[in-house]
């Protein structure tokens, strides 16, 4: 595993690391790793340190999870390999599964195919045809594949599963319950942007978390921070189209594709944070708001006990707003 640091996307970690608390001889670590080509972060007080313990369980998690690894169990079930999948699929699997149902299939990990037409950022949209979307639809939706007894069951061999808008999340869940079994009480787990935190910073204070102002500036160049978020012993997970979207007589239509129509999204959400205990869910139903669009995500966030939002939009005359919610 490489060992490298990466910007993350749409959170400014806000980080007070000026000294080192000490507590039963234990001291404030910082590993940095690096997995499913983003950044990973883990600062934890503790007697020390456990970068091997970390690293371990991420090449187990990427064995299952990440597509690009050809190892993998997902990648092996992408490509029609006879693959008995484990604990980690099964989970993830099914909590994906279970939010695609709470959004009629809005939020979808078969949805690959029709991202992949698109193209990041829509650069192959000139060439996209109503005949090129209707073709894929036929394999893309979250009912036409499910598991029976360890093993992923397709309606159509061409179906792909793409569980990226979740896994980051279930990751720093992973990683999380490994402190956990240590008895760490005071942790901040960071991939690629999603946060699970419990106890205090070195300073003694809660962990304190940055949203990246939804500046509409494609190039990153110019950021800030929205607001900061405390976290206590909850996660946090952020999506935002603010730097990925292109507009079309007049209007802007964002990074997400609707697996439903398979065209772009048409929303004022800029951007969905999701505070909830576990991370796997905040950063699935991050991704689920973004594309149901501000009203939806709003009306559907209502139902979900303890789940807490912030949501930033743009309003009729382009002025930037947020509504927030905690529970």
């Amino acid at each position: 595993m490489t060992v490298k640091a990466y910007p993350c996307l749409f959170l400014l970690l806000i980080l007070l690391f000026t000294g080192c608390n000490s507590k039963d001889e234990s001291v404030y670590y910082h590993t940095k790793l690096a997995i499913f080509k983003t950044s990973a972060n883990f600062k934890y007080n503790y007697t020390k340190e456990l970068g091997a313990e970390i690293s371990a369980r991420l090449d187990s998690f990427d064995l299952s999870l990440n597509p690009f690894n050809n190892n993998s169990i997902i990648y092996k079930v992408n490509n029609n390999i006879d693959v008995e999948v484990d604990d980690y699929f099964i989970t993830c699997f099914n909590k994906a599964q279970e939010i695609a149902a709470l959004t009629d299939g809005v939020y979808d990990i078969t949805a690959a195919p029709l991202i992949n037409l698109w193209g990041f950022g829509f650069q192959k949209m000139d060439s996209v045809t109503p005949e090129a979307i209707d073709s894929l639809k036929q394999f893309v939706g979250y009912e036409k594949v499910n598991l029976e007894a360890g093993r992923v069951v397709k309606k159509d061999p061409r179906l792909q599963l793409n569980m990226s808008s979740i896994a980051k999340g279930y990751a720093c869940d992973v990683i999380a319950d490994l402190f956990d079994s240590y008895a760490i009480e005071d942790y901040m787990v960071e991939i690629g942007g999603e946060v699970r935190a419990k106890g205090k910073n070195p300073n003694g204070n809660l962990w304190k978390i940055g949203i990246a102002s939804p500046l509409d500036d494609k190039s990153g160049a110019v950021s800030g921070t929205q607001e900061t978020l405390s976290l206590d012993n909850y996660a946090l997970a952020t999506s935002g189209n603010y730097r990925n979207y292109y507009i079309k007589d007049g209007k802007k239509y964002a990074h997400t594709i609707s697996p439903k129509t398979g065209y772009p999204s048409e929303s004022n959400l800029l951007s969905a944070s999701v505070i909830y205990p576990d991370c796997m869910t905040a950063d699935a139903f991050a991704t689920a708001f973004m594309a149901l669009g501000i009203d939806k995500a709003e009306e559907l966030a209502k139902q979900i006990p303890e789940l807490s939002y912030l949501f930033i939009y743009e309003d009729a005359n382009g002025d930037l707003k947020s509504l927030k919610v905690k529970k």
